[in-house]
């Protein structure tokens, strides 16, 4: 685990970036200052009291009525100015987090969800797992604390200070006998309750070591947890169909298990701290009035003045035990700052997709003509294994070619031409003035309104609704057209047959020059994977199309074959012409 130093720097260089950002960073130093001027108000609080407590005791001590009411008075403004200071306090505060969190988020998800980034995260080694999790909670809980630790260090740095100087003129001469020497100690009082806070502070640091690894262990197993709970409600129904569920059971029990197991670590190392801390923060409770008490028996001072100087010795001994108080927090706080250092250092270096320099990884680059060539392409595995070595190729505009063969190998030559695989060798030349349109096999169906699902933004307000209801009916989901309006989790709601026919709902309100298609029929009956054909025919008479499939409906549609061979480790292309035959649509609503 790195150093503190350390950590507080990785820290600073990614959220601290708040501000010093273009569209933050006034708004961020602003209310910083108000929050700073806010906790130096909170901190007069204190100081006020404790003023008012050798007032109030002093005329109780007297029995001078005029003058308790008057404190009684005194206490009244006081406690009016603290509500306004603690309200605002608290407005400021969480208008602070917020903005600090949605900042800090909108950054993780930018890198998070860069098209040129998500896959190569994916398919990297990592130990950085769970990053839904760490976007959502972890980077919460790395600004909130930020800000509940950073406004409690400076308070309780202010009353440190402030009783400090207090404690000081309170202490009343003391001198030390030794022999024929008389040594004048000054500020007796404020050097015990120095050498008494810092024990405690070191004694806890001590036994607080091990809660930043105990915490970041359960956060993790917490995470793993919930990522098992969301598997299994997206998969009930195969569950249900396999009858699967006491294999389910015990493999999300397996998971809470482990997390019971990360309760009990933690538990122990928290055993030990609070253990500590509890009989230290009794004893701090009374250790200043005995440390007092003997002056007020002695007569050199008044009952408000042993209270006032058992309050300053109270406050003095609190702030400095600022780490003990503060410790579990401290602990879970940076492991969560580390669980999102981790994701974010993760994103920044892993592989991405770039133009590559000559004779080292796939070049991608605009061509001069409109057809998509493949010049020499070799395609790897990150770690350098050979996948499809030495493709020489060109698809003209209008042709409609079909691969076939090793079809985890095509899905890879889909993603070189799509900019999100780099690792390879040769040249990939894409079609000037073309627009590409990837149809994947199972469409991403977010949860959102099915008008936004089909019109995808940011096109989607350019769209109107007579032109989805007219694209559903096309594709034969007129049913789903009055509930365009409808807000609903439709990767749940839509088999998988409607799924890749809002894929082709999608298509037609695109428009592409160029159409990519990986299964993107596999789950439709032999009608409907006859209809959608059609459609393309249809629709697209001018388009590029270009898919991955063996299906025989698909033979008859394109014109050329490009069959991926494997011999071995290693796999080939052959190309071949395939006699067009025309496509027989049938209507299926």
């Amino acid at each position: 685990m790195r150093s503190w130093k350390a950590f507080l720097q990785a820290f600073i260089t990614l959220a601290g970036a708040y501000y010093s950002h273009e569209e933050t960073r006034w708004h961020a130093r602003a209310l910083t200052l108000v929050l700073v001027l806010l906790t130096v108000a909170q901190a007069a609080v204190p100081i006020s009291v404790n003023g008012w407590s050798e007032y109030l005791f002093d005329a109780l001590e007297r029995r001078d009525l005029f003058t308790f009411l008057h404190a009684l008075g005194y206490l009244l403004l006081i406690v009016g100015g603290s509500v306004v200071v603690m309200t605002a306090h608290l407005y400021i505060k969480r208008r602070l987090q917020i903005g600090w969190r949605a900042w800090l988020t909108s950054r993780l998800l930018n890198e998070w969800l860069d098209a040129s980034c998500m896959p190569h995260v994916q398919r990297s080694p990592t130990d950085e797992d769970n990053p839904d999790g760490r976007i959502a909670e972890d980077a919460r809980i790395s600004c909130e604390y930020a800000v509940d630790l950073a406004h409690s260090a400076l308070y309780c740095l202010l009353l440190l200070v402030s009783f400090t100087q207090i404690l000081w003129g309170l202490s009343g001469a003391l001198s030390i006998h030794l022999g024929s020497l008389n040594l004048p100690l000054p500020g007796h009082l404020v050097w015990f309750a120095l050498i008494y806070g810092a024990t405690g502070t070191a004694i806890s640091l001590v036994l607080g070591r091990s809660l930043v690894r105990t915490a970041n262990h359960r956060q993790r197993r917490e995470a793993d947890f919930r990522f098992g709970l969301v598997h299994t409600r997206q998969n009930t129904l195969s569950i249900a169909l396999r009858q699967c569920e006491p294999d389910e059971r015990r493999r999300l029990w397996a998971l809470f298990s482990v997390v019971l197991q990360a309760w009990e670590k933690q538990s122990d190392a928290l055993r030990s701290l609070f253990f500590f801390s509890s009989g230290w923060s009794t004893l701090s409770q009374t250790v200043p009035f005995l440390v007092a008490a003997p002056r007020y028996i002695a007569g050199t001072i008044t009952l408000g003045t042993l209270m006032q100087t058992a309050q300053a010795f109270q406050q003095m001994i609190g702030a400095l035990a600022w780490p003990i108080d503060n410790m579990p927090k401290l602990a879970e706080w940076r492991a969560s700052v580390e669980r999102v250092l981790g994701l974010h250092q993760s994103l920044q270096h892993s592989e991405r997709p770039s133009p590559a320099a000559p004779g080292k990884g796939i070049e991608l680059a605009l061509g001069e003509t409109p057809a998509l060539s493949l010049n020499g392409l070799t395609i790897e595995q990150p770690n350098g294994q050979v996948l499809l070595e030495d493709v020489h190729t060109q698809i003209q505009p209008g042709d409609r070619v079909l691969i076939s063969g090793d079809p985890a190998t095509a899905v890879k030559l889909f993603r070189v031409v799509g900019g999100l695989w780099p690792w390879g060798r040769g040249r990939v030349e894409l079609p000037e003035g073309s627009s590409i349109f990837f149809m994947p096999r199972r469409p991403y169906l977010p949860t959102a309104t099915l008008r936004d699902v089909i019109a995808c933004p940011p096109q989607a307000e350019a769209v109107d609704d007579a032109t989805i209801r007219q694209a559903l009916q096309t594709v034969g989901l007129s049913r789903l057209t009055p509930l365009l309006g409808r807000r609903g989790e439709w990767e749940q709601d839509l088999d998988a047959g409607d799924k890749q026919r809002i894929g082709f709902a999608r298509l037609l309100l695109q428009r592409p020059h160029w159409i990519f298609i990986n299964n993107a029929i596999d789950a439709l009956d032999p009608a409907g994977k006859a209809q959608m054909l059609a459609l393309l025919r249809e629709q697209f008479p001018q388009a590029t199309i270009v898919t991955i499939g063996e299906n025989g409906l698909l033979s008859d549609f394109h014109g050329r074959r490009l069959t991926i061979t494997r011999a071995g480790d290693r796999a080939h292309v052959i190309e071949q012409p395939i006699a067009a035959a025309p496509i027989s649509p049938e209507r299926h609503e």
